[in-house]
């Protein structure tokens, strides 16, 4: 029997034997099959270029935008066919696209500079030329590992440049392709040693600079990344690029004034510059200087009005209510054929959102679908993959399991965990126990993902986690806990206790109680309809890929009550459950109720947590910065009809709280 991936290999093979109609034929009746199969789709759009049969070609290059809006390949197909029918501009565009999404491809390079120069653009196409000769000379192992990199090919890529590392081991490029890699996978601390090592190698390259720093924030070190930032900066101190990386970095360290200080400097040399606006914005959000951050916001808009970064932010504050005008224009941006994708996403939810607080629900749920299909399609999410991952744990981590580890691990009580779904009540629970002399807010930390990404090993298909639980000794355990409270040091102040507030953490409880037994867990719960669209309706800046659909978040939240009813078993009185609308009707008691847990005295400043000031970076940040409130009570209601896969999914939990 011939598969599918013989029928396309026989496609391709035909289209670069030339036999284009034989090649057209091949791919469309694969099209015609799953008219989703991108690989297909891209083969039958090259044909039908060549076959001069450019319609066709459109309309399978726009299925394949929809299926993938970042796939580079795809990008450079619309550009070798705007240029096809004559259109430069299109082509221009296609191929910027193309070189963004995937800057290994070096045709879309090479077109750029021969159209720049025909618009009478020299310095751009010296630009695009420059490129391209830049990917000539690279290594062809390292080419095709910055394809499959940014093609979502990652293990492959990792397994090549590994590959090539192995005979070439202080090739800069390769080490910093590998870190790439390291960070998409979450494997950060390799991703760190990886660049800290190129950059010693070569300390005058600065595209390695800048991806150390950017590791060095992504695994919270943001003293250590400040430091980095403020030596680059002392090379050039009127470097926009370096004064912007500085500003990110003193703002990470809660030195709020330097960054104010280079955001405004930045502007004086850059006026109306719209990512500079929207960083100071959202600065002065995390501050609660709320009616600035939103003269910020609105200063990018102005300078870019398709700046979908900038709209969304305003969306964001949860309390600022858009005019008239600002729908319209946001409306008329979002109906350009030209907005970038991210900027569409970005409208999307911010109409959303707008529309909304008009009662308007029939077009706010339009627009929050339009953006979430958009995202949904981006992340190829698997509810599969990811119920199978969570019912591992469930076989997995049994009461043998522990009981046979008594006694093992760290002993340090320190960490308080919330956990539970994004947009749960957790940011709430965190300001109100924050509040307390004796505990530290900080931050959603990476540190426990980091450590069970890594311990789940690297070939494909074949986890070793959580099975490999099985196999880990005493002496192990306790020194996962002890780097794990030494790792986060660095975000406490002076306080006994610290809260981590990372939600998905509620997947490793088993892992957690093994190396750190005496830690405390406190399960953020709310009503499953009134999260799973609250989840639905939110942006967030990365990961949560399971909010992007209605079937998919309900899948989501089912898994989690089913695993953590399983924590409660098989680990009795761990978890302290706390529902959302518990405490909205008894603050005071459930706040009593968390502090015995803790085994904390009660404090007063507790139950006035919204005059607690300090940093928050979460979506949360304005609502906790004001009194107790029910707004969010019951907000699916007004969208009911449209929920239908989101009931189905929840089963017999949608009566829940309803």
């Amino acid at each position: 029997m011939t598969t599918r991936d013989d029928r396309l290999a026989q496609a391709q093979k035909a289209l670069q034997a030339g036999a284009f109609e034989k090649g057209m034929a091949l791919a469309a009746a694969l099209v015609d099959e799953d008219p989703g199969d991108s690989e297909a789709l891209y083969m039958a759009a090259v044909a039908a270029r060549y076959l001069k049969r450019f319609v066709e070609a459109e309309r399978h290059l726009a299925a394949l935008h929809a299926a993938m809006p970042e796939y580079g390949r795809a990008w450079q197909e619309a550009g070798h066919l705007a240029r096809a029918q004559g259109d430069r501009a299109a082509a221009i565009a296609a191929f910027g696209r193309a070189t963004r999404f995937n800057p290994a491809l070096e045709a879309s390079w090479r077109a750029l500079a021969e159209l720049e120069q025909a618009a009478g653009r020299p310095t751009a196409a010296e630009a695009a030329r420059a490129q391209a000769e830049r990917v000539a000379r690279l290594p062809r192992e390292l080419v095709a590992v910055m394809h499959h990199l940014h093609e979502g090919r990652l293990l492959r890529a990792e397994e090549i440049c590994r590959h090539f590392l192995r005979a070439n081991p202080r090739n800069v490029e390769g080490m910093r392709l590998l870190a790439q890699i390291g960070i998409k996978l979450g494997i950060l601390d390799d991703a760190e040693f990886l660049l800290d090592s190129a950059r010693a190698f070569e300390p005058d390259n600065i595209q390695v600079r800048l991806d150390y720093i950017d590791a060095l924030r992504r695994r919270q070190k943001f003293a250590q990344a400040r430091t980095e930032a403020e030596a680059l900066h002392a090379r050039d101190p009127e470097n926009p690029l370096f004064q912007s990386h500085l500003a990110i970095e003193s703002m990470q360290t809660s030195d709020y004034d330097r960054a104010f200080e280079l955001f405004d400097a930045i502007l004086a040399k850059l006026p109306g510059d719209p990512a500079t606006l929207t960083s100071k914005g959202h600065a002065l959000k995390t501050t609660g200087a709320q009616d600035d951050a939103v003269a910020s916001y609105q200063a990018a808009i102005a300078a870019k009005p398709d700046h979908g970064d900038a709209w969304y932010a305003l969306a964001n504050l949860k309390t600022y209510r858009f005019t008239d005008d600002e729908i319209v224009r946001m409306r008329e941006q979002a109906g350009r054929p030209d907005l970038a994708f991210m900027d569409r996403v970005h409208l999307s939810f911010a109409l959303g959102k707008a529309l909304e607080d008009r009662a308007d629900y029939a077009d706010s749920f339009a627009h929050y679908e339009r953006g979430n299909a958009l995202k949904r399609a981006q992340t190829r999410y698997s509810a599969d993959a990811m119920t199978a991952e969570l019912a591992k744990q469930r076989e997995l981590c049994t009461a043998d399991l522990f009981a046979r580890h008594a006694g093992s691990g760290h002993d340090a009580p320190d960490p308080i965990f919330i956990v539970g779904l994004p947009r749960a009540g957790s940011t709430l629970l965190e300001q109100i126990l924050a509040s307390h002399s004796q505990v530290d807010g900080t931050l959603e930390l990476p540190n426990i993902l980091a450590l069970a990404h890594r311990l789940r090993g690297r070939k494909a298909g074949q986890s070793r986690y959580p099975e490999i639980l099985h196999e880990l000794g005493s002496d192990q355990l306790a020194a996962f806990g002890a780097k794990f409270i030494e790792d986060t040091r660095v975000h406490r102040q002076n306080a006994p206790f610290f809260i981590d507030k990372m939600p998905n953490n509620f997947r490793h409880i088993g892992l957690i109680h093994l190396i750190l037994p005496n830690a405390k867990i406190i399960d953020a719960r709310r009503a499953p309809l009134d999260c799973c669209f609250s989840g639905f309706k939110q942006l967030f800046a990365e990961g949560q890929e399971f909010t992007y659909g209605l079937a998919e978040v309900g899948r989501y939240y089912a898994d989690y009550v089913d695993l953590m009813d399983h924590w409660d078993t098989v680990l009795p009185g761990k978890v302290l459950r706390v529902q959302h609308e518990d405490v909205l009707d008894d603050l005071e008691g459930q706040t009593r109720r968390m502090l015995d847990y803790l085994g904390l005295p009660f404090e007063e400043q507790c139950l006035e947590f919204h005059k607690t000031r300090r940093a928050v970076r979460t979506a949360s940040s304005e609502q906790v910065r004001r009194p107790l409130n029910t707004d969010g009570v019951a907000v699916w209601k007004p969208y009911a009809k449209w929920l239908g896969p989101l009931r189905e999914e929840l089963g017999s939990l949608a009566e829940s709280h309803e």
